[in-house]
Formats: structure tokens, sequence, C-alpha cells
């Protein structure tokens, strides 16, 4: 049972029983000021170490966004800007719900410290000094009351009468005291249950709110996180195949160091002691120096540095070579020595020694002594003993090959990943490329050799022809696109340099990114993205004439070049475009939204696959608009072309095929781009909007024509910025789709609004 009620009669008798139940209440009362007291105590702990946290989050939030990565090489791919941002990011992230937390405190001391001590001093104070005055007054009642009866009845009855009156004011002060008390007491019994658990109830709702604000701060940083997610796998697998050729390279070097020194037509560089000659009795000196030598100038750069010493830097000192002559033992008992004759100090002959025997005749070679030093000039094919050629029986491999892949194994896991027996490649490509008769031979329809075998096969073959396919000759400026151009305009400049190729390599390169971009297609099944595929065929399909280090750090430039051609295949191999455009080209179509979906990184573009939709045409003269043409006219190999043409202000070319779907004059008096216009050539069976009247370039015996309508799907999530415009997320579908007359924008109706759509934040279902 629960406390007592006190009755305000009971006041008057003023019973033990009624004390007792006033006892209880205090009791009660002392516990809860107990409570609170402990309450705050450990409140205000909970809120000193909740600022510790945030400190310590706010400092590490710092360390976090004053970092940088550096990078090898002169520029780094998108996915590692990417990931040079990502700490900012993270940065920001942190610092933004340590502000929440912040704001969370405030409200904690707000709504709940600052209620219960209220509370506590205000009520329970308020309590205790009822209490003691009710003390007080007991005292001061129960005494007179005792004086009074102890009063001799002997005294005059006027003492006596102001004696009782005494008693009678202490005993109405007493019953009133009492009364009060006893209100007090039931009022805060009464008055605690809402007063304590409303500031907890306003405390976990601030607590909630902070952890809904956190949540929102994820839902936001989710799209974020599975991007860098993607950059990060993107990374590593470029890093895994770096890492394989920078072993490789350094195991040939281990091999043979001296094949592999680094000499420039410039220069030669190197360690060489010089002999430093002293007056006698002290003899001669041989001194460590970082020679470099200047072939053109005949100059000689000698630099003192000992790595022993802290790798200290000395002066540099430079000569004028006249001659270089090899000096024997039989003159000086030291090996490796060179006199070199110079021209520009007092002592005319100079004495260095080199290192090493194979460092001797470098540094005779280099200085034009009569020991020249033969070099070996290194091919991939010469390494692993296949004599590839770029020729009909070549070619007729590469198509034999990909055919029986895309029939037999186009779905099997880790597709080019998965390397055959080493022996059993060999044989099959010895007798594929040397062998007239293996044209009559069917890979697809043999069971000799299985799949991985036939892409190990291909592979081989490709790195093993003299020469890759992309050329030495093309290497650096297929590479500089991948580093620093838009990813609109990478496009157009890899497609001017493919049209720069011989006609055989542009041809089997066509062949080959066509049939990874089927691989990729199917890469649910096969596991094999156009990524993974990058990483495979970048060193296959391109590579630098010299084998270094700086070298090798490009070849995730390479593996971006072979991602491009894999997904812009349609686009690349078209007819070849009428002037080079620069790489700060203006992008082909760019809407205004890009610039807001691209804020935290570079996404490729989103262009659909013409080889996903049938390419139809009407004639102006038949009442069925739905025939299928037997000619593909219209394609999106034409599309870079006009693309590029248009550039330069030269009208696109029209098809030959006279039912050609939208035509140049009506898409240039709607205003559409041509980029835009290529797309719908290939996208969709031409319906017919007819030209308004008084349009430039509208003709009077034009057939009309329409658009049909098409669905498309969000790959990007947008958020509107006008009320035309419409706003979703990724996987949103919208109906009856259209070109709009401002370029790089589509109209389309989702969820029963129609309003604007940005042409590259989806993809043509």
């Amino acid at each position: 049972m629960g406390l007592h009620p006190l009755e305000f009669s009971e006041c008057y008798l003023d019973s033990p029983a009624f004390r007792e139940k006033i006892k209880a209440h205090e009791a009660e009362l002392d516990k809860t000021g107990r409570f609170i007291k402990e309450l705050y105590k450990d409140g205000k702990n909970l809120i000193n170490a909740t600022k510790q946290l945030s400190l310590a989050q706010k400092k590490f939030a710092q360390c976090l966004g004053e970092f940088k990565f550096e990078y090898i090489g002169d520029d780094k791919t998108d996915d590692e800007k990417c990931i040079d941002e990502s700490l900012q990011e993270f940065s920001s992230f942190l610092r933004n719900l340590e502000d929440q937390r912040d704001l969370m405190m405030r409200n904690i001391t707000e709504t709940l410290m600052k209620p219960l001590e209220k509370f506590r001093k205000d009520q329970l104070g308020s309590a205790k000094a009822e209490r003691k005055r009710y003390e007080k007054e007991t005292e001061k009642y129960y005494s007179s009351l005792e004086k009074l009866l102890n009063m001799s009845a002997k005294k005059k009855e006027p003492q006596l009468q102001e004696a009782d009156m005494a008693v009678e004011v202490m005993r109405q002060h007493f019953q009133v005291s009492s009364l009060e008390y006893v209100c007090k007491l039931q009022e805060i019994q009464e008055r605690k249950k809402f007063e304590c658990v409303e500031p907890m109830l306003a405390f976990f709702q601030t607590v909630f709110t902070f952890y809904h604000q956190g949540y929102e701060l994820a839902k936001d940083f989710d799209h974020y996180k599975k991007a860098l997610q993607i950059n990060i796998q993107n990374t590593r697998s470029r890093f895994e195949g770096t890492r394989s050729e920078v072993f490789e390279l350094m195991k040939r070097i281990k091999d043979s160091p001296q094949e592999y020194r680094q000499t420039s037509p410039i220069s030669s560089e190197g360690y060489l002691y010089v002999q430093e000659k002293r007056p006698p009795p002290f003899g001669s000196s041989w001194v460590k120096r970082y020679s470099t030598f200047v072939k053109e100038q005949k100059i000689l750069h000698m630099k003192t540095f000992d790595q022993r010493s802290g790798g200290k830097l000395g002066e540099t000192e430079s000569v004028t070579i006249k001659s270089c002559v090899r000096k024997t033992t039989d003159t000086l008992d030291r090996r490796f020595c060179l006199d070199i004759e110079i021209t520009d100090r007092p002592i005319t002959v100079l004495t260095v020694q080199a290192l090493s025997d194979d460092d001797h005749r470098f540094w005779m070679h280099a200085m034009g002594g009569k020991e020249p030093m033969q070099y070996l000039n290194r091919t991939h094919s010469r390494e692993r003993g296949i004599d590839a050629q770029l020729d009909d029986l070549g070619i007729s491999f590469v198509k034999n090959s990909i055919n029986a892949i895309e029939t037999r194994g186009i779905n099997d896991q880790g597709l080019y990943r998965v390397v055959g027996v080493s022996s059993k490649v060999q044989k099959l490509l010895s007798f594929m490329i040397v062998d007239e008769k293996s044209c009559e031979i069917d890979l697809a329809a043999s069971e000799d050799w299985d799949v991985k075998t036939i892409t190990s096969a291909l592979k081989l073959y490709l790195r093993s022809l003299p020469e890759p396919l992309m050329t030495y000759e093309l290497y650096k400026e297929f590479i500089v696109p991948a580093k620093s151009a838009t990813p609109e305009s990478r496009v157009q400049a890899i497609h001017c340099l493919v049209h720069k190729l011989p006609e055989r390599n542009r041809l089997v390169l066509s062949l080959v990114t066509k049939h990874l971009a089927k691989v990729a297609a199917n890469s649910k099944q096969n596991l094999m993205t156009v990524a993974n595929l990058g990483v495979v065929f970048g060193p296959t399909l391109m590579r630098p004439q010299e084998e270094t280090v700086a070298a090798i750090m490009d070849l995730k430039f390479q593996n971006i070049v072979v991602e491009i051609l894999i997904e812009q295949h349609e686009k690349i191999f078209g007819d070849a475009p009428s002037s080079s455009p620069s790489l700060a080209a203006t992008p082909l179509s760019a809407p205004t939204r890009q610039s807001k979906s691209l804020s935290r990184q570079n996404r490729p573009l989103a262009v659909y696959n013409p080889q996903v939709l049938d390419i139809q045409t009407v004639s102006p003269s038949s009442e069925s608009p739905g025939l299928v043409n037997d000619e593909t006219s219209v394609s999106s190999n034409e599309s870079v072309s006009s693309q590029s043409s248009n550039a330069s202000g030269t009208p696109p070319e029209k098809s030959k095929n006279h039912h050609a779907t939208i035509s140049t004059s009506l898409l240039e008096s709607t205003g559409i781009c041509t980029a835009t216009a290529s797309w719908m050539n290939s996208a969709s069976p031409a319906s017919v909007t007819p030209v308004k009247p008084g349009s430039a370039g509208a003709e009077k015996n034009k057939p009309e024509e329409s658009v049909t309508l098409m669905k498309a799907k969000a790959v990007y999530p947008c958020e509107a910025e006008h009320d035309s415009e419409l706003s979703f997320q990724v996987g949103a579908i919208f109906h009856d789709v259209t070109l709009s007359r401002e370029p790089g924008w589509l109209e389309g109706v989702l969820e029963g609004k129609r309003g604007l759509i940005p042409e590259n934040y989806v993809e043509i279902l």
C-alpha cells in the first residue's frame, strides 16, 4: 500500500498515527530529493562525458580533413580523386554529427537539468521550510501548553485568563501551520509525478531527435558511400594489376640489371669515384660523386654525395670533356678506370673509376669511348616465344576465338580472369597463327579446347604482337584524356585517336571491344564488369615502349581508356571525325543539372546501348508506321560524326536512306542538340511531329514526322530546382518520354506529373 492520505481534521487531533503518516510523507520527500540530486549529478557527468566525446570526435574530424593523399605519377584517376576527397567528406559528416550532438547537450541542459534542479529547490526546498515552521510551532504550542497546565490555580483570575489567551493564540498558529504543512506535503507528492517525469520525457525526445538526425545524415551519406565503395573496388582492382606488373618488372631487372639501366638520349647518370690528387706527401684520395654527363654539350656535372653520411649533398662541379680513354691496370693499380681529358681546368686529365665492368663500358660508350655498349631490344613476343603478327591468320584467330567464347562460355564466371593451362594455351595459339589449315577449324564447335584455354590464347596473342593494338606512337595521346578530360570529351578525344590507328589495328580493336561489351552485358552471370575487363585488357591492348615504374603507374589510366572503349564502343568506332577536337572542347550535351549531380564524384555518361533497340523507319507514303526497315541506316556510328561536324559549324551529313527518322532541319528548328538527335535517331521509331510554320529549316514538301513515346529509367537521383522539373530517385520509371526543346533535357511523366528530366540521368528502356 502507498502513503496514507493526510486528513485536515487530524491536524486538530495531532494523534500519534497522524504523526507517523507525516513522517512517512517526509521520508518519501527526502528519498525524492536524494534521487533528484543523484540524477542531477549523473546528468552533469553525462554531459561532461559527452562533451569530451564531442571534442574527441571533432579533433578526429579535423585530423581527417587536414590529411591529403599524395599520388604517384602526374595525375589521378576519377576513382582516386573521389578517394582523395573522401577524408574531407568523412570529416564533414562527423562535424555535422557533432554539431547535432552539441545541440542535444544544450537541449538536455534546458529541458532536463534545469527543471529537475528547479523542482528540487523550489518544491522540496519549500517543503523543508514548511517542515521547520511546523516543528517550530509545535514546540512553541506544546511548551506554552505545559506551562499553562503547570500554573497554580491560586493565581489571580486575570493572570489565568491572560495565560489561557496566550495558549489559545499558540494553538491557532500551530493548527494553521499544521494545515499548511499537510497541504504542502500532499501537493508535492502529487506534483512530483509530472514535474519529475516530464523533463525525462523531454530528455528522451531530445536524444531520439539526435539519433533521428544522425539517421538522416547517414541516409544522405548512403549514396556517396555506395559510390565510394565502387571507387575503392575499382582502385583495388587496378592496384592488383599494377602490383603484378611492378613485381614482374622488378624480377626482370634483378635478372638483367644492366639491360634495364635507364639512359636518356640527352644525358647519362651514375656514380663515379673521382681521383683527387694532393701535394706530397699526402698522395691522392678517391671521392664518390654522382655524375651526369650531358652528351650534346660534353659537360660532366659531379655532385658529392655519400649515403653513409646521412645523404648530405655537397657542391656541384662541372667540367668540359675533350676525350675519354680507358685506363689500364699497368699504369694504375685499380680496375674500371677512365682517363678523361678536360679543357677548362689546370689539370688536363681527370681519372675516374666506375663501379663495375658493365658500368665501365656504359661510361665509355656515353663519353665516346671505343667500347660501345650493346643494348638488347626487348619485346614481349620474344619473351614468350610466340611470333604473333597482325596478319590474316591472326585476325581470323581473333574472330574464331570471339565466336567460340560468345557461343560456349560468355556466362562462365571469371571469364578472362580464370587462365588456362600454359602448355595448352601455347599449343593452341602456335597452331592457330602458324598453320593455314587452322582457318578450317571452328573453335565454337570443337570440344578439344575449353573456354579458358581459348580466352588465355586470345590474350596471349594480343600481348605477343610486336606492337600493341593501340600502338606505341599513340600511347601517350590515349593516356592524356583519361587523366584530365571530362567524361564527354574523353569519348570524343578517344574517338579521334582510334581513327588514327592503322586499319588492321582499328579493325581488331573494334572486334575485341565489341566482344568485351557483350561480356560486360552478362556481368551478372560471369561477374566480369567493365571495370574488371579494364584491369585485364588495359595492359594487353596498350602499353608503353619503355618498361619503367612510372609507366606501370599509368596502368590505371590504361584501364580507364579500355573501359571507355568498351562502354562507348558504338560511338567510338563510328565514321572518322572531320577534325580532331581539343580536350577542352565543350561537352556534346551537358545539362545544367550535371554539375550538381557530380559534386561527389564524376559519374560515367549514361548513354544507352543501341544494340538493344530496334531501328525502325516510316515511309511517308505508307499508312502503317510500324514497318521495320531491313537496313540499320541510322546508328550511333553516325552520332559521333554528326557531333564532331556540328561542333565545327557544319550540318551533320544526312543518311542515304530516305526514310530517315528525324530530319536535321527539324532538329535545328526545334533547338535540339545534335548529340540528342543522334540518340533519338538510334533509339526511336519515327512517328512525327510537324515543323512549326515559319520555323527555320521547315520545308514545304517535307513529310510530317513525330517521335514515338518511350519509357526511361533513372540511373541517378535528382532533386528539382524548378517547378517545371521532376524530382526522382534511382530506379524511377518515366512514361511518355520525348525530347524537350531545351538541349540536354527530356520530358516525361512520373506519378501523373509531366516535367523535365536531365537526359544524362536516365537510360531508355
